[in-house]
């Protein structure tokens, strides 16, 4: 998987933002790049982290003490996804 691969939707809520979201087995994670991301203004992107309904801290994934991890660049998404490929041991599904 590359990024240009990655199918992102425009967000309802915010005209200029974008989500998409791909399922590892039990955990999902959201790509995410909106006004409210944390690195939009330089055109980076935000992950977080799902195990159901909740979002989850995961070591190696997100940042400590947290759940999610921003100012990511496109290559930076990269690693992290492929990093949750070799956690779960599950190629992503994607879905919105």
């Amino acid at each position: 998987m590359n990024f240009k691969d990655i199918k992102f939707d425009k967000l309802d809520d915010f005209p200029y933002g974008i989500n998409a979201m791909l399922s590892f087995g039990d955990y999902d994670v959201s790509v995410i790049q909106n006004p409210m991301s944390y690195g939009n203004k330089q055109g980076l992107y935000e992950i977080g982290v799902f195990k159901g309904e909740d979002m989850v801290e995961l070591p190696g994934i997100t940042n400590e003490n947290d759940t999610i991890a921003g100012f990511l660049t496109q290559d930076a998404v990269m690693v992290l996804l492929k990093k949750m490929y070799t956690i779960t041991g599950v190629l992503p599904n994607e879905f919105n």
